[in-house]
Protein backbone atom coordinates (compact mmCIF):
# COMPACT_ATOMS: atom_id res chain seq x y z
CA UNK A 1 0.00 0.00 0.00
CA UNK A 2 1.07 3.79 -0.83
CA UNK A 3 2.16 5.83 1.95
CA UNK A 4 -0.65 7.80 3.84
CA UNK A 5 1.52 10.25 4.36
CA UNK A 6 3.03 10.64 1.00
CA UNK A 7 -0.65 9.97 -0.71
CA UNK A 8 -2.29 12.49 1.32
CA UNK A 9 0.62 15.03 0.68
CA UNK A 10 0.00 14.50 -3.13
CA UNK A 11 -4.17 14.63 -3.09
CA UNK A 12 -3.53 18.15 -0.98
CA UNK A 13 -0.92 19.24 -3.77
CA UNK A 14 -2.96 18.43 -6.28
CA UNK A 15 -6.21 20.26 -4.75
CA UNK A 16 -4.51 23.27 -4.63
CA UNK A 17 -3.26 23.09 -7.70
CA UNK A 18 -6.64 22.53 -9.30
CA UNK A 19 -8.29 25.68 -7.23
CA UNK A 20 -5.52 27.78 -7.98
CA UNK A 21 -6.39 27.24 -11.86
CA UNK A 22 -9.85 27.10 -11.02
CA UNK A 23 -9.47 30.94 -9.71
CA UNK A 24 -6.99 32.22 -12.08
CA UNK A 25 -8.82 31.20 -15.45
CA UNK A 26 -12.19 32.73 -13.54
CA UNK A 27 -10.13 36.11 -13.14
CA UNK A 28 -11.83 39.23 -14.95
CA UNK A 29 -14.02 37.04 -16.60
CA UNK A 30 -17.04 37.10 -14.21
CA UNK A 31 -18.59 40.50 -14.18
CA UNK A 32 -22.22 39.89 -13.88
CA UNK A 33 -24.01 36.97 -11.88
CA UNK A 34 -25.46 35.93 -15.36
CA UNK A 35 -21.91 35.31 -15.83
CA UNK A 36 -21.96 33.42 -13.02
CA UNK A 37 -24.43 31.23 -12.98
CA UNK A 38 -24.95 30.97 -16.79
CA UNK A 39 -21.93 32.27 -19.35
CA UNK A 40 -24.18 32.45 -21.71
CA UNK A 41 -23.40 32.32 -25.25
CA UNK A 42 -19.56 32.00 -24.49
CA UNK A 43 -18.81 28.22 -25.26
CA UNK A 44 -17.91 27.57 -28.90
CA UNK A 45 -18.21 23.48 -30.22
CA UNK A 46 -14.90 22.30 -29.00
CA UNK A 47 -15.31 23.95 -25.50
CA UNK A 48 -18.83 22.91 -24.82
CA UNK A 49 -17.98 19.41 -26.63
CA UNK A 50 -15.23 19.06 -23.23
CA UNK A 51 -17.30 20.60 -20.56
CA UNK A 52 -20.76 18.19 -21.87
CA UNK A 53 -18.46 14.97 -21.86
CA UNK A 54 -16.67 16.29 -18.29
CA UNK A 55 -19.95 17.54 -16.60
CA UNK A 56 -21.89 14.02 -17.40
CA UNK A 57 -19.37 11.61 -16.48
CA UNK A 58 -17.16 12.82 -13.84
CA UNK A 59 -15.22 10.48 -11.10
CA UNK A 60 -18.30 8.04 -10.86
CA UNK A 61 -17.07 6.79 -14.73
CA UNK A 62 -14.18 5.22 -12.72
CA UNK A 63 -17.01 3.68 -10.70
CA UNK A 64 -20.44 2.56 -11.80
CA UNK A 65 -19.70 1.44 -15.22
CA UNK A 66 -17.16 -0.88 -13.69
CA UNK A 67 -19.60 -1.99 -10.97
CA UNK A 68 -22.04 -2.85 -13.37
CA UNK A 69 -19.80 -5.21 -15.13
CA UNK A 70 -18.66 -6.45 -11.86
CA UNK A 71 -22.08 -7.33 -9.87
CA UNK A 72 -24.75 -6.14 -12.57
CA UNK A 73 -24.36 -8.09 -15.32
CA UNK A 74 -21.20 -7.74 -17.22
CA UNK A 75 -20.75 -7.14 -20.74
CA UNK A 76 -24.77 -6.32 -21.38
CA UNK A 77 -24.92 -4.32 -18.46
CA UNK A 78 -22.06 -2.11 -19.56
CA UNK A 79 -23.42 -2.03 -22.99
CA UNK A 80 -26.71 -0.58 -22.12
CA UNK A 81 -24.80 2.13 -19.61
CA UNK A 82 -23.05 3.43 -22.52
CA UNK A 83 -26.15 3.33 -25.29
CA UNK A 84 -28.06 4.83 -22.21
CA UNK A 85 -25.58 7.93 -21.45
CA UNK A 86 -25.33 8.89 -24.75
CA UNK A 87 -29.48 8.70 -25.65
CA UNK A 88 -29.85 12.14 -23.53
CA UNK A 89 -27.09 13.73 -25.06
CA UNK A 90 -28.71 13.28 -28.75
CA UNK A 91 -31.92 14.48 -27.12
CA UNK A 92 -30.80 17.58 -26.00
CA UNK A 93 -29.89 18.50 -29.52
CA UNK A 94 -33.88 19.28 -30.27
CA UNK A 95 -34.68 19.63 -26.36
CA UNK A 96 -31.85 22.48 -26.13
CA UNK A 97 -32.82 24.32 -29.17
CA UNK A 98 -36.62 24.09 -27.97
CA UNK A 99 -35.07 25.22 -24.23
CA UNK A 100 -33.40 28.72 -26.18
CA UNK A 101 -36.84 29.30 -28.11
CA UNK A 102 -38.62 29.49 -25.56
CA UNK A 103 -36.48 30.74 -22.79
CA UNK A 104 -33.88 32.59 -24.42
CA UNK A 105 -33.25 34.48 -21.15
CA UNK A 106 -33.79 31.49 -19.05
CA UNK A 107 -31.17 30.21 -16.04
CA UNK A 108 -32.64 27.19 -14.28
CA UNK A 109 -35.24 24.26 -15.18
CA UNK A 110 -37.13 25.50 -11.97
CA UNK A 111 -37.09 28.88 -13.43
CA UNK A 112 -39.15 27.39 -16.31
CA UNK A 113 -41.09 24.70 -14.38
CA UNK A 114 -42.45 28.03 -12.20
CA UNK A 115 -43.31 29.87 -15.72
CA UNK A 116 -44.61 27.57 -17.63
CA UNK A 117 -46.49 25.06 -14.68
CA UNK A 118 -46.86 27.47 -12.00
CA UNK A 119 -45.76 26.11 -8.58
CA UNK A 120 -46.92 22.74 -7.98
CA UNK A 121 -44.74 21.94 -10.67
CA UNK A 122 -42.02 24.04 -9.67
CA UNK A 123 -41.72 22.22 -6.05
CA UNK A 124 -41.90 18.93 -7.57
CA UNK A 125 -38.77 19.81 -10.26
CA UNK A 126 -36.94 21.73 -7.21
CA UNK A 127 -37.26 19.04 -5.32
CA UNK A 128 -36.23 16.19 -7.64
CA UNK A 129 -33.20 18.57 -9.21
CA UNK A 130 -31.81 19.34 -6.65
CA UNK A 131 -31.97 15.40 -4.63
CA UNK A 132 -30.43 14.00 -7.98
CA UNK A 133 -27.17 16.70 -7.84
CA UNK A 134 -26.89 16.50 -4.04
CA UNK A 135 -26.85 12.81 -4.96
CA UNK A 136 -24.39 13.01 -7.61
CA UNK A 137 -22.23 15.14 -5.17
CA UNK A 138 -22.86 12.52 -2.62
CA UNK A 139 -21.56 9.46 -5.29
CA UNK A 140 -18.81 10.91 -6.12
CA UNK A 141 -17.48 11.86 -2.99
CA UNK A 142 -18.16 8.25 -1.83
CA UNK A 143 -16.26 6.71 -4.50
CA UNK A 144 -13.17 8.85 -4.56
CA UNK A 145 -13.30 8.40 -0.34
CA UNK A 146 -13.32 4.60 -1.01
CA UNK A 147 -11.16 4.50 -3.33
CA UNK A 148 -8.17 6.81 -1.73
CA UNK A 149 -9.19 4.68 1.46
CA UNK A 150 -8.49 0.94 0.03
CA UNK A 151 -5.17 2.38 -1.84
CA UNK A 152 -3.43 4.48 0.09
CA UNK A 153 -5.52 4.59 3.66
CA UNK A 154 -6.81 7.84 3.90
CA UNK A 155 -9.69 7.92 6.31
CA UNK A 156 -12.88 8.82 4.17
CA UNK A 157 -13.84 12.30 5.78
CA UNK A 158 -10.57 13.56 5.41
CA UNK A 159 -10.77 12.74 1.46
CA UNK A 160 -14.53 13.84 0.92
CA UNK A 161 -13.74 17.56 3.06
CA UNK A 162 -10.19 18.19 1.11
CA UNK A 163 -12.14 17.35 -2.54
CA UNK A 164 -15.64 19.17 -1.22
CA UNK A 165 -13.84 21.49 0.18
CA UNK A 166 -11.82 23.10 -1.97
CA UNK A 167 -14.41 22.80 -5.44
CA UNK A 168 -16.62 25.00 -3.28
CA UNK A 169 -14.13 27.63 -3.13
CA UNK A 170 -13.36 28.27 -6.45
CA UNK A 171 -16.97 27.00 -7.76
CA UNK A 172 -18.02 30.22 -5.18
CA UNK A 173 -15.45 32.84 -7.28
CA UNK A 174 -15.28 31.98 -10.63
CA UNK A 175 -18.99 29.95 -11.32
CA UNK A 176 -19.67 28.23 -14.82
CA UNK A 177 -17.11 30.19 -16.05
CA UNK A 178 -14.42 28.21 -13.48
CA UNK A 179 -16.75 25.19 -14.12
CA UNK A 180 -16.26 25.26 -17.75
CA UNK A 181 -12.20 25.72 -18.11
CA UNK A 182 -11.46 22.84 -15.42
CA UNK A 183 -13.85 20.04 -17.68
CA UNK A 184 -11.54 20.82 -20.53
CA UNK A 185 -8.95 19.77 -18.35
CA UNK A 186 -10.44 16.92 -16.96
CA UNK A 187 -11.84 15.60 -20.45
CA UNK A 188 -7.78 15.25 -21.87
CA UNK A 189 -6.90 13.75 -18.54
CA UNK A 190 -9.45 11.61 -18.86
CA UNK A 191 -9.87 10.15 -22.49
CA UNK A 192 -5.81 9.13 -22.18
CA UNK A 193 -6.59 7.61 -18.68
CA UNK A 194 -9.10 5.52 -19.84
CA UNK A 195 -7.42 3.94 -22.91
CA UNK A 196 -3.64 4.34 -21.82
CA UNK A 197 -4.76 2.65 -18.13
CA UNK A 198 -7.15 -0.42 -19.61
CA UNK A 199 -4.27 -0.94 -22.39
CA UNK A 200 -1.42 -1.38 -19.89
CA UNK A 201 -3.96 -2.82 -17.44
CA UNK A 202 -4.77 -5.94 -19.94
CA UNK A 203 -0.59 -6.32 -20.49
CA UNK A 204 0.66 -6.24 -16.88
CA UNK A 205 -1.85 -9.03 -16.42
CA UNK A 206 -0.94 -11.76 -18.84
CA UNK A 207 -2.87 -10.30 -22.11
CA UNK A 208 -6.31 -10.21 -23.40
CA UNK A 209 -6.28 -13.82 -24.18
CA UNK A 210 -5.36 -14.83 -20.26
CA UNK A 211 -8.10 -12.61 -18.81
CA UNK A 212 -10.68 -13.82 -21.21
CA UNK A 213 -10.02 -17.00 -19.90
CA UNK A 214 -9.94 -16.12 -16.29
CA UNK A 215 -13.71 -14.00 -17.03
CA UNK A 216 -14.73 -17.41 -18.72
CA UNK A 217 -13.81 -19.88 -15.82
CA UNK A 218 -15.21 -17.33 -13.22
CA UNK A 219 -18.12 -16.69 -14.42
CA UNK A 220 -18.75 -17.19 -18.43
CA UNK A 221 -21.87 -15.02 -18.24
CA UNK A 222 -20.05 -12.03 -17.30
CA UNK A 223 -18.88 -11.91 -21.40
CA UNK A 224 -22.09 -13.16 -22.88
CA UNK A 225 -24.29 -10.60 -24.53
CA UNK A 226 -27.32 -12.06 -24.52
CA UNK A 227 -27.21 -12.45 -20.27
CA UNK A 228 -30.37 -11.86 -19.10
CA UNK A 229 -30.08 -10.08 -16.14
CA UNK A 230 -27.40 -7.79 -17.88
CA UNK A 231 -30.01 -6.96 -20.46
CA UNK A 232 -32.52 -5.95 -18.00
CA UNK A 233 -29.75 -3.81 -16.20
CA UNK A 234 -28.95 -2.02 -19.40
CA UNK A 235 -32.59 -1.35 -20.05
CA UNK A 236 -33.33 0.00 -16.99
CA UNK A 237 -30.29 1.91 -15.92
CA UNK A 238 -30.95 3.65 -19.49
CA UNK A 239 -34.66 4.84 -18.12
CA UNK A 240 -32.66 6.01 -15.35
CA UNK A 241 -29.85 7.86 -17.20
CA UNK A 242 -31.98 9.50 -19.54
CA UNK A 243 -34.80 11.16 -16.88
CA UNK A 244 -32.10 12.25 -14.70
CA UNK A 245 -30.11 13.87 -17.39
CA UNK A 246 -32.88 15.66 -18.76
CA UNK A 247 -33.47 17.01 -15.06
CA UNK A 248 -30.04 18.04 -14.95
CA UNK A 249 -29.05 21.62 -14.36
CA UNK A 250 -25.72 20.99 -15.57
CA UNK A 251 -26.96 20.67 -18.86
CA UNK A 252 -29.47 23.06 -18.77
CA UNK A 253 -26.22 25.89 -18.25
CA UNK A 254 -24.52 24.14 -21.18
CA UNK A 255 -27.53 24.73 -23.51
CA UNK A 256 -27.29 28.42 -22.56
CA UNK A 257 -23.33 28.45 -22.74
CA UNK A 258 -23.47 27.48 -26.29
CA UNK A 259 -22.88 29.99 -28.68
CA UNK A 260 -24.99 29.60 -31.20
CA UNK A 261 -26.57 26.47 -32.77
CA UNK A 262 -24.28 24.60 -34.43
CA UNK A 263 -22.16 24.57 -31.53
CA UNK A 264 -25.31 22.93 -29.60
CA UNK A 265 -25.79 20.56 -31.93
CA UNK A 266 -21.88 19.85 -32.33
CA UNK A 267 -21.08 19.57 -28.97
CA UNK A 268 -23.85 17.16 -27.54
CA UNK A 269 -23.32 15.18 -30.53
CA UNK A 270 -19.62 14.43 -30.51
CA UNK A 271 -20.16 13.97 -26.55
CA UNK A 272 -22.71 11.45 -27.15
CA UNK A 273 -20.47 9.63 -29.49
CA UNK A 274 -17.74 10.01 -27.32
CA UNK A 275 -18.81 8.66 -24.26
CA UNK A 276 -19.78 5.42 -25.32
CA UNK A 277 -16.21 4.02 -25.79
CA UNK A 278 -15.32 5.54 -22.13
CA UNK A 279 -18.27 4.14 -20.44
CA UNK A 280 -17.29 0.85 -22.25
CA UNK A 281 -13.82 0.66 -21.74
CA UNK A 282 -14.66 2.11 -17.64
CA UNK A 283 -17.03 -0.92 -17.40
CA UNK A 284 -14.66 -3.53 -18.79
CA UNK A 285 -12.43 -3.13 -15.48
CA UNK A 286 -15.03 -4.59 -13.58
CA UNK A 287 -15.33 -7.44 -15.90
CA UNK A 288 -11.26 -7.88 -15.13
CA UNK A 289 -11.62 -7.18 -11.57
CA UNK A 290 -14.69 -10.07 -11.57
CA UNK A 291 -12.33 -12.80 -13.39
CA UNK A 292 -9.63 -12.37 -11.15
CA UNK A 293 -11.31 -12.13 -8.07
CA UNK A 294 -10.57 -8.91 -6.89
CA UNK A 295 -13.63 -7.64 -5.87
CA UNK A 296 -14.38 -10.40 -3.29
CA UNK A 297 -12.26 -8.10 -0.76
CA UNK A 298 -12.46 -5.00 -2.13
CA UNK A 299 -16.23 -4.78 -3.33
CA UNK A 300 -17.65 -3.66 -6.57
CA UNK A 301 -17.54 0.15 -6.18
CA UNK A 302 -14.05 0.34 -6.53
CA UNK A 303 -13.46 -2.16 -8.99
CA UNK A 304 -11.62 0.00 -11.64
CA UNK A 305 -9.25 1.01 -8.68
CA UNK A 306 -8.60 -2.52 -7.60
CA UNK A 307 -7.20 -3.79 -10.99
CA UNK A 308 -5.10 -0.76 -11.26
CA UNK A 309 -3.45 -1.87 -7.62
CA UNK A 310 -3.29 -5.11 -9.16
CA UNK A 311 -1.29 -4.61 -12.13
CA UNK A 312 1.16 -1.26 -11.87
CA UNK A 313 3.40 -0.44 -9.47
CA UNK A 314 2.70 1.93 -6.89
CA UNK A 315 3.80 5.15 -8.42
CA UNK A 316 1.80 4.22 -11.13
CA UNK A 317 -1.47 3.68 -9.02
CA UNK A 318 -0.78 6.94 -7.21
CA UNK A 319 -0.71 8.68 -10.47
CA UNK A 320 -4.51 7.30 -11.16
CA UNK A 321 -5.78 8.45 -7.91
CA UNK A 322 -4.24 12.09 -8.54
CA UNK A 323 -5.92 11.91 -11.67
CA UNK A 324 -9.10 10.89 -10.05
CA UNK A 325 -9.03 13.75 -7.50
CA UNK A 326 -8.58 15.82 -10.38
CA UNK A 327 -11.98 14.00 -12.29
CA UNK A 328 -13.98 14.61 -8.97
CA UNK A 329 -13.29 18.25 -8.61
CA UNK A 330 -14.33 19.33 -11.45
CA UNK A 331 -17.00 17.43 -11.78
CA UNK A 332 -17.73 18.22 -8.13
CA UNK A 333 -17.54 22.19 -9.21
CA UNK A 334 -20.78 21.29 -11.94
CA UNK A 335 -22.53 20.33 -9.64
CA UNK A 336 -22.05 22.92 -6.31
CA UNK A 337 -22.31 25.39 -9.80
CA UNK A 338 -25.84 23.86 -11.06
CA UNK A 339 -26.90 24.22 -7.34
CA UNK A 340 -25.94 27.96 -7.15
CA UNK A 341 -27.77 28.91 -10.62
CA UNK A 342 -31.10 27.16 -9.29
CA UNK A 343 -30.95 28.99 -5.95
CA UNK A 344 -30.00 32.42 -7.04
CA UNK A 345 -32.38 32.41 -10.26
CA UNK A 346 -35.29 31.39 -8.19
CA UNK A 347 -33.98 34.92 -4.99
CA UNK A 348 -34.06 36.83 -8.21
CA UNK A 349 -37.48 36.00 -9.01
CA UNK A 350 -38.88 35.15 -4.86
CA UNK A 351 -37.25 38.57 -3.65
CA UNK A 352 -38.77 42.50 -4.54
CA UNK A 353 -35.49 43.99 -6.42
CA UNK A 354 -32.87 41.77 -4.66
CA UNK A 355 -29.21 43.17 -4.61
CA UNK A 356 -26.20 41.51 -6.43
CA UNK A 357 -25.06 40.66 -2.54
CA UNK A 358 -28.04 39.66 -1.73
CA UNK A 359 -27.81 36.54 -4.43
CA UNK A 360 -24.31 36.00 -4.23
CA UNK A 361 -24.44 35.65 -0.59
CA UNK A 362 -27.94 33.64 -0.45
CA UNK A 363 -27.04 31.36 -3.28
CA UNK A 364 -23.39 30.23 -1.98
CA UNK A 365 -24.60 29.68 1.77
CA UNK A 366 -27.50 27.73 0.69
CA UNK A 367 -25.14 25.53 -2.16
CA UNK A 368 -22.75 25.39 0.80
CA UNK A 369 -25.57 23.54 2.98
CA UNK A 370 -25.95 20.94 0.37
CA UNK A 371 -22.58 20.34 -0.07
CA UNK A 372 -21.94 19.97 3.75
CA UNK A 373 -24.32 17.32 3.46
CA UNK A 374 -22.62 15.42 0.28
CA UNK A 375 -19.36 15.72 1.85
CA UNK A 376 -21.14 13.74 5.38
CA UNK A 377 -23.23 10.96 3.11
CA UNK A 378 -19.90 10.91 0.73
CA UNK A 379 -18.07 9.93 3.59
CA UNK A 380 -19.96 6.65 4.90
CA UNK A 381 -18.97 4.39 1.95
CA UNK A 382 -22.71 3.76 0.53
CA UNK A 383 -22.43 1.91 -3.11
CA UNK A 384 -22.33 4.73 -5.76
CA UNK A 385 -24.68 2.81 -8.72
CA UNK A 386 -27.62 2.70 -5.72
CA UNK A 387 -26.67 5.99 -4.50
CA UNK A 388 -27.71 7.08 -8.04
CA UNK A 389 -30.31 4.68 -8.76
CA UNK A 390 -32.47 6.43 -5.63
CA UNK A 391 -31.93 9.60 -7.39
CA UNK A 392 -32.86 8.51 -11.03
CA UNK A 393 -35.75 7.55 -9.96
CA UNK A 394 -37.63 10.69 -9.26
CA UNK A 395 -36.35 11.91 -12.38
CA UNK A 396 -37.60 8.49 -14.50
CA UNK A 397 -41.44 9.80 -12.85
CA UNK A 398 -40.77 13.45 -13.84
CA UNK A 399 -38.83 14.22 -17.03
CA UNK A 400 -41.65 13.39 -19.52
CA UNK A 401 -44.14 15.69 -18.15
CA UNK A 402 -42.08 18.80 -17.69
CA UNK A 403 -40.69 18.32 -21.11
CA UNK A 404 -44.01 17.89 -22.78
CA UNK A 405 -44.11 21.79 -21.20
CA UNK A 406 -41.87 22.86 -24.02
CA UNK A 407 -44.25 21.60 -26.90
CA UNK A 408 -47.87 21.41 -25.48
CA UNK A 409 -49.77 24.42 -24.96
CA UNK A 410 -52.45 21.86 -23.49
CA UNK A 411 -50.56 20.46 -20.56
CA UNK A 412 -51.62 22.35 -17.56
CA UNK A 413 -49.61 22.56 -14.38
CA UNK A 414 -51.75 20.03 -12.08
CA UNK A 415 -51.98 17.76 -15.00
CA UNK A 416 -48.09 17.84 -15.24
CA UNK A 417 -47.70 16.80 -11.51
CA UNK A 418 -50.35 14.27 -11.37
CA UNK A 419 -49.03 12.61 -14.49
CA UNK A 420 -45.19 12.80 -12.31
CA UNK A 421 -46.88 11.52 -8.94
CA UNK A 422 -48.47 8.81 -10.75
CA UNK A 423 -45.12 7.55 -12.38
CA UNK A 424 -43.52 8.01 -8.89
CA UNK A 425 -46.00 5.61 -7.39
CA UNK A 426 -45.39 3.14 -9.59
CA UNK A 427 -41.65 3.45 -9.49
CA UNK A 428 -41.84 2.89 -5.62
CA UNK A 429 -43.80 0.30 -5.65
CA UNK A 430 -41.13 -1.68 -7.36
CA UNK A 431 -37.91 -0.30 -6.33
CA UNK A 432 -36.00 -2.49 -4.57
CA UNK A 433 -33.84 -0.03 -2.93
CA UNK A 434 -36.99 1.25 -1.14
CA UNK A 435 -38.63 -2.13 -0.40
CA UNK A 436 -37.39 -2.05 3.28
CA UNK A 437 -39.03 1.08 4.54
CA UNK A 438 -42.06 0.72 2.68
CA UNK A 439 -42.34 -3.20 3.10
CA UNK A 440 -42.17 -2.83 7.28
CA UNK A 441 -45.92 -1.49 6.59
CA UNK A 442 -48.12 -3.97 7.73
CA UNK A 443 -50.82 -3.28 5.90
CA UNK A 444 -49.10 -2.50 2.70
CA UNK A 445 -46.14 -4.59 2.53
CA UNK A 446 -47.91 -8.14 1.78
CA UNK A 447 -49.93 -6.07 -1.22
CA UNK A 448 -46.78 -5.02 -3.01
CA UNK A 449 -45.83 -6.70 -5.90
CA UNK A 450 -42.16 -8.26 -6.25
CA UNK A 451 -39.40 -5.36 -6.33
CA UNK A 452 -37.59 -5.24 -10.02
CA UNK A 453 -35.28 -2.24 -10.66
CA UNK A 454 -36.93 -2.87 -14.62
CA UNK A 455 -40.37 -2.63 -13.18
CA UNK A 456 -39.34 0.33 -11.52
CA UNK A 457 -37.81 2.24 -14.29
CA UNK A 458 -40.00 1.34 -16.74
CA UNK A 459 -43.10 1.74 -14.70
CA UNK A 460 -42.32 4.98 -13.86
CA UNK A 461 -41.94 6.56 -17.27
CA UNK A 462 -44.25 4.34 -18.66
CA UNK A 463 -47.35 5.75 -15.98
CA UNK A 464 -46.07 9.47 -16.30
CA UNK A 465 -45.97 9.19 -20.21
CA UNK A 466 -49.26 7.76 -20.41
CA UNK A 467 -50.51 10.32 -17.68
CA UNK A 468 -49.38 12.88 -19.57
CA UNK A 469 -51.04 12.28 -22.94
CA UNK A 470 -54.42 11.21 -21.26
CA UNK A 471 -54.36 15.05 -19.80
CA UNK A 472 -53.08 16.64 -22.93
CA UNK A 473 -56.02 14.56 -24.28
CA UNK A 474 -58.88 15.41 -22.14
CA UNK A 475 -57.89 19.22 -21.05
CA UNK A 476 -56.52 22.08 -22.93
CA UNK A 477 -54.62 24.23 -20.52
CA UNK A 478 -54.23 26.60 -23.53
CA UNK A 479 -51.25 28.50 -22.71
CA UNK A 480 -49.19 30.77 -24.46
CA UNK A 481 -45.44 29.26 -24.87
CA UNK A 482 -44.49 32.66 -26.95
CA UNK A 483 -45.32 34.42 -23.52
CA UNK A 484 -43.44 31.81 -20.93
CA UNK A 485 -40.71 33.89 -20.83
CA UNK A 486 -42.28 37.33 -20.07
CA UNK A 487 -41.43 37.46 -16.23
CA UNK A 488 -37.87 35.51 -16.83
CA UNK A 489 -35.02 38.69 -16.29
CA UNK A 490 -31.53 39.31 -16.85
CA UNK A 491 -29.50 39.04 -13.87
CA UNK A 492 -26.39 40.90 -16.08
CA UNK A 493 -25.99 43.91 -13.78
CA UNK A 494 -22.06 44.71 -12.87
CA UNK A 495 -20.32 42.91 -10.22
CA UNK A 496 -16.98 42.86 -8.80
CA UNK A 497 -14.44 39.92 -10.33
CA UNK A 498 -15.11 36.83 -9.01
CA UNK A 499 -18.15 37.26 -7.26
CA UNK A 500 -17.98 40.37 -4.98
CA UNK A 501 -20.84 42.39 -5.24
CA UNK A 502 -21.05 45.60 -7.21
CA UNK A 503 -22.52 48.87 -7.09
CA UNK A 504 -26.04 47.31 -5.83
CA UNK A 505 -29.88 47.99 -7.14
CA UNK A 506 -31.06 51.49 -6.25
Amino acid sequence: MISTAFALTAVILTILAVTAFGLFAARGRVRSVEDYISARDSAGPGTLTATIIASMMGVWILFSPAEAGAAFGGLPAILGYAIGSAIPLLLFIPVGTRIRAIVPAGHSLTEFAYARFGTGMYLFVLVVSVFYMFIFLAAEMTGIAGALSLITGIPRWQTALLVGGFALIYTAYGGLVASIVTDTVQTLVLLPLLAVGFGGAVFALGGAGEIHAAAIAADATLLDPTFGPGLKFGVYVAFAILGANLLNQGMWQRVYAADGGSSLRWGFGVAAVTVVPMILLAGLFGIVATALGLTESGGASIAFFLVVESAFPDWVTLTVVVLAVLLVMSSADTMFNAIASVITADLARLLDRPTQRTLWVGSRVLTGTVGIGSIVIGSQGYSVLELFLTADLLAAALFVPFLAGLYSERLSGAGAVVSGLAGFAVGVTYFPLLRGPIGSIPELGPLLPAPAFLSAFVGATVASTGGTILTIALWDADIDLSSVDRDIRSLDEPMADGGRNGEENK
